[in-house]
């Protein structure tokens, strides 16, 4: 099997429904061996304090979850309030961490 090219996604929005198919997105390419990171850009991060069991389940196979900085000042949350295993950072280390990932936003 070739090895798989990573994966980052972007989420603008606090749609439940791109969230839910950019996490399912994210399990599957983390669980076939992909380097997977979804980044929760400022006003997506409050779907990351709402409990969806897909976040537990992207993280569990793999995934890297990171919630923006900025996003989260301006939602009123801590990195305490978010799910274990979020990370937290910026558009700038995450481009910047890019290599030959595959970017798109959802």
């Amino acid at each position: 099997m070739p090895v798989m090219r990573g994966l980052t996604l972007l989420i603008a929005t606090r749609d439940p429904a791109r969230l839910r198919a950019a996490l399912t997105l994210a399990a599957a390419n983390a669980a076939l061996g992909g380097r997977t990171r979804v980044y929760f850009h400022e006003e997506a991060v409050p779907l990351l304090a709402n409990p969806d069991p897909l976040i537990a389940t992207a993280i569990e196979t793999g995934a890297t979850l990171i919630a923006c900085q900025t996003g989260l000042a301006a939602a009123g949350l801590s990195a305490e309030e978010l799910p274990e295993g979020v990370e937290t950072g910026g558009l700038i280390g995450l481009l910047a961490d890019l290599g030959d990932d595959r970017l798109d936003t959802v």
